[in-house]
């Protein structure tokens, strides 16, 4: 006999795929960023094996990316993507994603973007939380990268 729950239609989500591959990842390209080594460094980036490539920088344009695309996100669609961080995170199942659509409408203000940005692995815990739903990132992924 199947359970119950691998039968049943996951509910529907407010955000699209591709909006939500997207910032999964940017927040990738966001999440290598190392610290400054050099903040005072003057020298030409190709001296220096383009390392400054990957240090996080205040004026990073992929935070800044990302941050706009967040923030061009509709309310809906952010407290969808809050609460697919938190599935993929574990604070919840697929059953409970009504609550935990609850908690982050109760949440939301207008700083989602820095919130979301302030998770560590925020891209895997995106990308677990839509595979919850039966999607996957693969197409995009091979469309953008």
């Amino acid at each position: 006999m199947k359970n119950a729950s691998s039968t049943k239609e996951p509910p529907p989500l407010s955000i699209s795929t591709d909006k939500v591959c997207y910032v999964i990842v940017k927040a990738r390209e966001f999440d290598v960023k190392a610290a400054v080594t050099d903040p005072g460094d003057s020298s030409n980036a190709s001296d220096d094996a383009m390392v400054s490539v990957l240090e996080d920088h205040g004026d990073d344009p992929v935070g800044y990316e990302l941050r706009a695309a967040i923030s061009a996100m509709n309310e809906d669609e952010q407290i969808d993507l809050v609460a697919l961080a938190w599935l993929g995170r574990g604070d919840g199942s697929i059953d409970e994603w009504d609550e935990l659509r609850s908690e982050a409408t109760r949440a939301h203000n207008q700083r989602t973007a820095s919130y979301l940005l302030g998770i560590p692995l925020l891209a895997d815990y995106l990308e677990e939380g839509l595979s919850q739903f039966g999607r996957s990132c693969e197409d995009f992924e091979m469309g953008h990268l």
